[in-house]
């Protein structure tokens, strides 16, 4: 490795002779820390105020006087979804996404308030966040620190001094890719230093396992990542007759990974895999809960059978002298029907965004992009599966908070009761505190890994790649 890491040294020391290089440093280093410090402020000010509310909403519910527990069940809840500590470091689609639902009983309501239903247009233009310096800014200096590297060297003439000496064409590209490399590290290194720093100091260094195991990949990743850029500049510069070209082509490849074929494969995934507007989605879970049965409506034809049969089994002749409170056993067995409807309706649309993204993360093959993007976002927590975990384990917290309600008016209330406004028929606020607070838990590094299984095939299939590019044109190029 002498000769590459020579090469590799000459080119450094002819890239930092060129003023250019540090004015685009300084630049990037002026939006890394306005991207460290806006994701930092974020951060604290989302959390906390999430925090906050979810605080309120746990002593509302729990202040509550005592009321039937079905008015409890239709008073509802509220859960809010924390931001992750990476979302520091790659905003992902968390500005997109709701971060609170509203939980009753019956119903199951859609997460709202995401920051950019609160903001401008602009935000469709993207924000700045350190992944985004990582993914789009630095490719592009890549290239330009890259374009002239053999090209230059061919205009010169001095491209073929040096093969006639009997330098080979593996060891210049490798050497030159070296170099380009080295170059970048003083940016991405303390990137990267930062990152640690300002994801580990919100929790005053009580980071968790899997949140540092997350990390480390995203070190991983991003470097290969950089790489794959550093020598593709080099091999199109080794390609190419002049400089000039090799310019155009690269800022012409950068435009195409990083703006053309992300918009495509979105455009084309929503295209072959439509999903249902909201409002036909929602009509036909009403429609499928209408043939079963109104809950609510004691002469319905389902719960009418169900209270027959209930009769028959206790060998009573009224639902007032059953040995429990029938109107409960009816909200819980509605609830339960209901519910396990709204979730096959449910997975269905998930199966649909589940093929429109499988389609977007097979561009990877073709966009590494793509394939940094998606595990970027995926091991910072803040991709549409971490959105998924919060809304099903928000779903599950309000079945079973529902159910709870409906247990205790089963088990406490009288048949006597003619409706949940009787206010002989109440229950003491205590019951309300054993309902637990919602408390979100994020899903670990191992569900990463099978999501994004195709995300980490393309990594695999650009490293091939580029590999096999290197070695069939160490063999095919020419000095002129």
């Amino acid at each position: 490795m002498n000769s590459e890491i020579l090469i590799a040294k000459l080119f450094w020391k002819a890239a930092f002779k060129n003023k250019a290089l540090f004015l685009l440093t300084f630049i990037i280093g002026l939006l890394t820390v306005y991207a460290a410090y806006s994701g930092r402020k974020n951060f604290k000010i989302q959390n906390d105020m999430r925090a906050k509310y979810q605080t309120e909403a746990r002593k509302d519910w729990v202040d509550n006087p005592d009321k039937h527990p079905h008015r409890m069940a239709h008073y509802g809840h509220f859960a809010f979804r924390p931001k992750a500590s990476l979302s520091v470091f790659d905003f992902g689609m968390e500005s997109f996404l709701g971060n609170t639902i509203f939980l009753e009983a019956h119903k199951q309501n859609t997460v709202n308030f995401s920051e950019a239903s609160f903001s401008t247009g602009m935000l469709r233009f993207g924000e700045i966040s350190i992944a985004m310096i990582l993914q789009v800014l630095l490719p592009l200096l890549i290239f330009f620190l890259g374009f002239g590297a053999i090209a230059t060297e061919r205009q010169n003439g001095t491209l073929k001094m040096l093969l006639i000496q009997g330098l080979k064409w593996r060891t210049l590209i490798l050497g030159k890719s070296l170099g380009i490399i080295a170059v970048v590290m003083t940016l991405f290194i303390p990137i990267i230093l930062a990152t640690i720093f300002i994801c580990t100091g919100f929790q005053d260094m009580n980071t968790s396992t899997d949140e540092l195991i997350r990390l480390f990949f995203i070190i991983v990743f991003y470097f290969i990542y950089l790489v794959f850029f550093c020598v593709i500049a080099v091999l199109i510069s080794a390609i190419s007759k002049t400089s000039k070209a090799a310019l155009i082509s690269l800022i012409g490849l950068w435009l195409i990974f990083i703006i053309v074929l992300p918009r495509i494969s979105q455009a084309l995934g929503a295209s072959i895999y439509s999903i249902p507007s909201k409002a036909k989605f929602e009509s036909a879970i009403d429609e499928a809960i209408a043939k079963v049965g109104d809950s609510h409506n004691p002469d319905d034809p389902h719960y009418k059978a169900l209270k027959d049969s209930l009769l028959a089994v206790h060998k009573v002749d009224s639902v007032k002298q059953l040995p429990f409170n029938y109107s409960g056993y009816q909200m819980r067995e509605g609830e339960k029907i209901s519910t396990n409807i709204y979730n096959q309706h449910y997975n269905q649309l998930l199966d649909i965004y589940q093929k429109q993204n499988v389609f977007s993360k097979t561009v990877s093959f073709l966009n590494p992009f793509m394939a940094v993007k998606n595990l970027s976002m995926a091991l910072s927590n803040t991709n549409f599966d971490s959105f998924i975990d919060f809304q099903k384990q928000a779903e599950d917290y309000r079945y079973d908070l529902a159910q709870q309600m409906n247990n205790l008016q089963i088990k406490h209330i009288s048949n006597e009761a003619k409706n949940s406004a009787d206010k002989n028929h109440i229950l003491d606020k205590e019951h309300w505190e054993e309902v637990k607070e919602f408390k979100y838990e994020p899903s670990g590094i191992l569900l990463v890994f099978k999501n994004e299984w195709i995300s980490f095939a393309a990594f695999l299939f650009w490293i091939g790649l580029l590999a096999f590019l290197i070695h069939k044109l160490s063999k095919t190029l020419k000095a002129i």
